[in-house]
C-alpha cells in the first residue's frame, strides 16, 4: 500500500483506481512537512510541483497532474529524480471545444454586453442598430495550435459553414494550413487559440500581433493565460484595432488585468473550459489510473517524460 497525496477535494468517484492505497486529502495544496513519506501526489494545475516539492519528496514515484497541460511542474526536475509525470490527455477535448465555441458565438455576437444591460435595467426595447455583432456563419476560423481540442473546434465550425484555417509549427499536410502566424491572423474572422504553454507561446499573441488582425476580428483564449498580453489586448479593445475576445484563462489566474476587466466588447470567463461533471470526474480517474500503473510497475499511456520510467 502506498501513500498518495491528494492536493485539493477532487470530484466524487475521481479516485476509485485508487482503492486500497493510503489516500491524504489535502484541501489547500501542498505541504512541505508532509511530502517525506508520500509515493504519489495528484496535483492541479493550481499547485506548483517544483524541485523544492521535489526534493523534500525522497520517496516520491510520481505526480498525476489532473490536467491535459503541465506548466505547473518542473519535468525536468522530475525526470531527473525519476519521477514518473503523467496527465490527462484526450479526456476534456469536447468539453473544452464546447466552451471555445461558445466563446466565440458569445464574443462575436456581443451577448455578454446585452446581457449586461437587460439585467441592469439599461434596455429600453428593440432597436435597429443595437448590439450590432459579428456574424459567425460563413466566417474565417483562424485556430493556432491544431492538436485534439483545436481540431475538435474545427468540426463544431463545419457546421457553421466556416472556412477554417490552422497553424502549428509542423505542416500538418491537411486543408488550411497556413504556414506562419502572421498570415493566419491577418486573414481569419475569429482566431482561437490551442497551443500549451511554453518559452516560446509565452505572449504568443501581443500588440506586433493584435495589430495584424482585422478590425472586425474576434480573439478567443481557452489555452493558457499567458499566450496573451493582456495589456496589449485591453489596449486594442479600447481603441477598437479588434472587435471583441472572449478568454477563460488569464496570464496571473485568479487575478485579471483591470485594464481588461473594463475593456469594451468581452466575455470573460473563469477558467470553466473543461467544466462538466463527467469530464472532471473522468479526468481526475484518469489521473488516478496513471499514478496507480506506475506504483504497480506498470507503463500507463499519459506519461509525460517517458524517460523517467
Amino acid at each position: 500500500m502506498a501513500r498518495v497525496l491528494v492536493t485539493r477535494r477532487l470530484p466524487d468517484g475521481g479516485l476509485e483506481p485508487l482503492a486500497g492505497h493510503e489516500l491524504l486529502q489535502r484541501e489547500d495544496g501542498v505541504e512541505a512537512g508532509e511530502l517525506a513519506d508520500v509515493d504519489a501526489i495528484i496535483c492541479l494545475l493550481t499547485d506548483r510541483i517544483d524541485a523544492g516539492v521535489l526534493e523534500a519528496a525522497p520517496k516520491l514515484r510520481v505526480v498525476g497532474n489532473v490536467a491535459v497541460g503541465y506548466d505547473n511542474v518542473d519535468v525536468a526536475a522530475a525526470t531527473a529524480r525519476g519521477v514518473v509525470v503523467c496527465n490527462t490527455p484526450g479526456v476534456l477535448d469536447e468539453t473544452t471545444a464546447d466552451l471555445a465555441f461558445a466563446l466565440i458565438l458569445a464574443a462575436s455576437r456581443l451577448l455578454s454586453e446585452a446581457e449586461r444591460d437587460l439585467r441592469g435595467g439599461r434596455w429600453q426595447g428593440w432597436g435597429i442598430g443595437q448590439y450590432l455583432g459579428q456574424d459567425v456563419h460563413g466566417a474565417t476560423l483562424g485556430l493556432v495550435g491544431y492538436g485534439r481540442i483545436g481540431q475538435a473546434v474545427a468540426r463544431r465550425a463545419a457546421g457553421f459553414g466556416m472556412q477554417v484555417l490552422h497553424h502549428c509549427t509542423h505542416d500538418t499536410g491537411e486543408p488550411g494550413f497556413v504556414p506562419t502566424l502572421d498570415a493566419l491572423l491577418a486573414e481569419a474572422d475569429v482566431v482561437s487559440l490551442h497551443v500549451p504553454l511554453t518559452d516560446a507561446t509565452r505572449h504568443l499573441v501581443g500588440a506586433r500581433e493584435l495589430a495584424l488582425m482585422k478590425a472586425t476580428a474576434v480573439l478567443v483564449n481557452t489555452a493558457r493565460g499567458p499566450v496573451v498580453d493582456e495589456e496589449a489586448l485591453a489596449v486594442a479593445l479600447e481603441e477598437g484595432r479588434i472587435f471583441a475576445a472572449g478568454l477563460d484563462v488569464y496570464e496571473r489566474e485568479p487575478e485579471v488585468h483591470p485594464r481588461l476587466l473594463a475593456a469594451p466588447r468581452t466575455v470573460l470567463l473563469p477558467h470553466v473550459g473543461s467544466a462538466s461533471v463527467a469530464t472532471r470526474t473522468r479526468m481526475a480517474q484518469v489521473a488516478a489510473e496513471g499514478v496507480r500503473a506506475v506504483l504497480a510497475g506498470e507503463h500507463p499511456s499519459n506519461v509525460v517524460n517517458p524517460a523517467a520510467l
